[in-house]
């Protein structure tokens, strides 16, 4: 049970991964905001995204939020399946 709820979370992380990447590289394009799909990924994006903006400024044209928010992403998959092998095991 504790292995598929594992593979479960990297999947849901692995998904959220792919949906930032696809926004930060959606933003370089701005027609492309026009479309449904990227208005779907910037609808679960960008609340995680701007939190961390809130907190590190742009550096001119250079966003380094993004950054920071896949490390703290990874972190928090960690933690997640530290405590729940925790709990479970």
């Amino acid at each position: 049970m504790l292995f598929y709820l594992f593979y479960l979370i990297d999947k849901l992380f692995l998904v959220f991964t792919i949906m930032l990447f696809v926004r930060i590289l959606g933003s370089w394009l701005p027609e492309l905001q026009t479309y449904r799909f990227m208005q779907f990924i910037a609808f679960y994006t960008d609340p995680y995204l701007n939190f961390f903006r809130r907190f590190i400024p742009p550096l001119g044209m250079l966003d380094l939020s993004p950054i920071v928010a896949f490390f703290c992403l990874g972190i928090i998959e960690n933690i997640l399946k530290t405590l729940l092998a925790l709990i479970l095991t």
